[in-house]
């Protein structure tokens, strides 16, 4: 797996490559946006590691380029408690965020979890469910050949849950999914949820798709 690294600390690229070529990447690196641009389109890698703060061509511009012609998996690089640019690159299409200073090891479990979600969506593109049906690709529900619409946040945390089908994802961890920020509000998870349980749902008071764990968040049903 070929990862890039795009960093003008040149200490924490040598670093990085040296404990990421240990986990078996083939490692590549940049110091500036205009030469990763470029070499993004040479080598072709599997992933890209960004800062945000990047000489000649900030990290958010050099995403926003990248989007043009390639979905390959980003991980952003951004100060310490910096949501504004967190929420940006992932609305523009980052997969994950590492916030400075961080642990290698944290980095590598990002790569590790970005990859294995990216395989996982590239094999699941319809759910169905009883006589539920999600198209994520063409981001549609259908329930009984009928198409039920659903606003983007309502589709996003539907997709969430059909997708980690009975595993309990905690409200604050949901918010963080579909909302791109840690910044979480439960109350505005339970409202939306409400809402898809009107649309989904045969009687929204006693839901067969998605269920309530008390205390802590909602889960997808798995039972046929």
């Amino acid at each position: 797996m070929k990862l890039l690294i795009v960093d003008d600390e040149k200490p924490l690229i040598i670093g990085l490559t040296t404990s990421l070529k240990k986990e078996g990447y083939e490692v590549y690196s940049a110091y500036d946006g205009l030469n990763a641009l470029e070499l993004i389109k040479t080598i072709k890698p599997d992933m890209a590691i960004l800062d945000v703060m990047l000489p000649e061509m900030d990290g958010i511009t050099l995403l926003k380029k990248l989007r043009e012609f390639s979905d390959i998996p980003v991980i952003m690089l951004t100060a310490k408690d910096d949501y504004a640019d967190m929420v940006l690159g992932l609305e523009l299409g980052a997969d994950d965020y590492v916030t400075k200073p961080f642990n290698t090891r944290v980095l590598v479990a990002r790569i590790k979890a970005v990859t294995r979600r990216k395989s996982q969506n590239q094999e699941l593109s319809q759910f169905s469910f009883r006589d539920l049906t999600i198209d994520f690709d063409l981001r549609t529900v259908y329930k009984k050949q009928q198409e039920i619409p659903l606003t983007s946040k309502e589709f996003d945390i539907l997709s969430a849950l059909a997708r980690n089908k009975g595993r309990v994802i905690p409200r604050d961890l949901l918010y963080e999914m579909v909302w791109n920020t840690p910044d979480y509000d439960t109350r505005t998870v339970d409202v939306h949820v409400s809402k898809l349980r009107e649309k989904i749902e045969n009687d929204p008071s006693n839901p067969c798709y998605i269920k309530t764990k008390w205390g802590v968040g909602y889960y997808f049903v798995k039972e046929a």
